[in-house]
């Protein structure tokens, strides 16, 4: 498995109707959090360990919640707030 993200329920549930220049952001954002999490947990699949807490992102004009979820190899986007 490799890692990824993805929105969780869906992406037009978590950011539907937002900016395409704001949702670029949050992707951009996405996929920095994905590359550290996979050097940090380098195998993933195999953690056994409590997983990390979710976290917020600030991105330009708002911000995310996201989780990792290591045994799963993928980071979940699952509220965005356009201000």
């Amino acid at each position: 498995m490799t890692w990824r993200w993805e929105y969780d329920p869906d992406e037009e549930y978590v950011v539907g109707g937002s900016p395409p220049a704001f949702v670029a952001e949050i992707e951009k954002q996405a996929d920095e959090l994905v590359r550290a999490a996979a050097a940090f947990y380098l195998d993933g699949s195999t953690y056994q360990e409590v997983g990390p807490k979710g976290n917020v992102v600030h991105v330009p004009g708002g911000f995310f919640l996201y989780l990792i979820v290591p045994r799963h190899e993928c980071l979940y986007v699952h509220q965005v707030t356009y201000l």
